[in-house]
């Protein structure tokens, strides 16, 4: 039954219900996990996690990419294996001649590098332009007569002769010689009294050598302009012209001289087709 309550004043009662209505409870969902997941193990889990792979093309493309930057280091180190394992067995000298060598044609370039540099500034700077242009068209006419052969030339140098009483000097070896002289800085080089050029060409002629079309025989004597100190240690390295030559039986002298005259000439060849640019 409902309980009246009088209220002071106004004579109204209120009636109050016997039981409030509960809230209704709210229940908590839960996720339940499939059946075919809930047996599996974290190991199992990963595995189809990972397998198969899901790869985007960007992730191809990187691969790729780190793929070809792996080979390229690879292939790099092997190749400077190669050549350390190429120096690891010369003696401590050769190594250190093979270092003053390449220190030497370093300060050759260098040089050569400052030469040019000075004669732009003349030209820049000088007063009469044309005289030192012309000085300069002088000067360097007469540096590409000693390099053609045109000109005789005479400075520093050395004297290499090669005695072979076997007779089993071929013509590749004297072209090694004239290579490595080259490489060493040979500013000018005669054989024989056949001066050698830029398109001088050496073949076997029988027991003979022919230079150019001259045929010359033993000893072959080598005259050369250039830095003495660079020269002679370029032909006495390991595996050089001189342990080559002396294998085969022959007798290699170099000597060092202040003053070394190359006299032969070559006729300066009148191109057939080709004519200057300049105007």
């Amino acid at each position: 039954m409902n309980e009246q309550e009088e209220t002071p004043g106004n004579g109204l009662r209120k009636e109050l219900p016997e039981e409030l209505p509960a809230a209704p409870a709210q229940e908590t969902e839960r996720p339940v996990a499939p059946a075919a997941e809930a047996g599996l193990t974290g190991r199992q889990r990963l595995v189809q996690g990972l397998w198969p792979p899901r790869v985007t093309r960007a992730q191809l493309i990187v691969a790729v990419l780190l793929f070809g930057l792996g080979f390229g280091l690879a292939v790099q180190v092997a190749s400077n294996s190669d050549n350390d394992s190429a120096l690891r067995g010369a003696r401590q000298e050769d190594l250190v001649r093979i270092l003053d060598e390449l220190d030497d044609r370093t300060q050759r370039l260098e040089d050569e590098k400052q030469g040019l540099e000075k004669q732009r500034d003349e030209l820049e700077n000088s007063s009469d332009q044309a005289e030192e242009a012309r000085k300069q068209t002088v000067e360097k006419e007469r540096q590409l007569g000693i390099l053609a052969g045109t000109v005789a030339a005479q400075g520093p140098g050395i004297t290499m002769t090669i005695q072979d009483t076997k007779g089993t000097v071929e013509a590749d070896m004297l072209l090694d010689a004239v290579q490595e002289l080259r490489a060493a800085g040979a500013e000018a080089i005669q054989v024989n009294g056949v001066r050698v050029v830029a398109n001088t060409y050496l073949s076997d002629s029988g027991k003979s050598v022919s230079v150019d079309g001259n045929k010359i025989t033993a000893p072959f004597r080598f005259k050369v302009i250039g830095n003495p100190q660079d020269l002679e240690p370029a032909l006495n390295i390991p595996g050089g012209v001189v342990q080559t030559l002396e294998k085969e039986q022959a007798t290699v002298t170099v000597e060092r001289s202040a003053k070394i005259v190359v006299d032969a000439l070559r006729a300066a060849k009148q191109p057939d087709y080709a004519r200057s640019s300049s105007r």
